[in-house]
């Protein structure tokens, strides 16, 4: 794909509520490369809880009005791999022999995650602004498995001059999250969560990127509960604050 002018940006609900300095920092970073950002307020949920769930007229419900806000032909630009997967891998299943489905290939056929928008199409500078740090990278499940995005993270966090990237042990393995997985399984998720984290805050990182805010979430809070001493940040915000003067979002 070609750098494009103009692209929609699908913010999801973690971002909304909970990181929007990650939205900000993403699209900041999408305009600073030249491309303009067109951010439709009536998107929501991209309905992927219900979904996974088996609740599958409800996440047409909710999907459904993604497909009229996100209508169009620009990138849609998603700054979370699990999200994007499930526009780009699940809704052509979701609405598959519906009068929908044919909109939902569509759509499914623009969806990009954002690292890998940002590594492979704008293919951005990264002028290091900041001291030396050291961090660690957890790469989602989705980022991994389902969109193979993977390396577009460490590719970005490799052009920051100053960032050393620890890996920790047992990298591959999911913290325990999975949406509904959490609530479902709290015991065998908590497990898998104090796990992670220990790998982690055994790196003496400064710092937790990944491109999933459901997993920094899960991460973070077992974390501060275990009293260990490292933060979480989306890879977006990281990014922005690492090149810009003054590094606010």
């Amino acid at each position: 794909m070609s750098k494009p002018g103009r692209v929609v940006f699908f913010g999801t609900c973690l971002v909304d509520l909970i990181y929007p300095q990650a939205g900000l920092a993403a699209m900041r970073l999408i305009e600073r490369a030249g491309v303009t950002v067109r951010f439709p307020a009536g998107q929501t949920c991209c309905g992927q809880p219900a979904y996974n769930s088996g609740f599958r007229d409800d996440a047409r419900r909710v999907a459904r009005q993604q497909l009229d806000v996100l209508a169009g032909d620009e990138p849609v630009v998603v700054p979370s791999a699990s999200c994007a997967g499930m526009l780009r891998e699940h809704y052509p299943r979701l609405f598959a022999d519906s009068t929908d489905e044919a909109r939902a290939r569509q759509l499914a056929g623009r969806v990009l995650e954002l690292c890998d928008f940002l590594a492979l199409v704008l293919d951005i500078e990264l002028a290091d602004q900041g001291p030396p740090v050291k961090v660690a990278l957890h790469q989602s499940c989705s980022a991994r498995r389902e969109l193979a995005v993977a390396p577009a993270a460490s590719a970005l966090l490799g052009r920051l001059a100053n960032v050393t990237v620890a890996e920790p042990d047992h990298a591959t393995e999911c913290c325990g999250f999975g949406g509904t997985f959490s609530v479902k399984e709290p015991e065998i998720s908590a497990a898998m969560a104090a796990d992670k984290a220990a790998s982690i805050a055994a790196t003496d990182a400064h710092l937790l990127l990944s491109q999933d805010c459901g997993c920094l979430m899960n991460i973070d809070g077992t974390a501060r509960k275990a009293g260990l001493g490292f933060g979480v940040q989306h890879i977006a915000e990281f990014l922005w604050q690492r090149t810009s003067v003054g590094g606010a979002v």
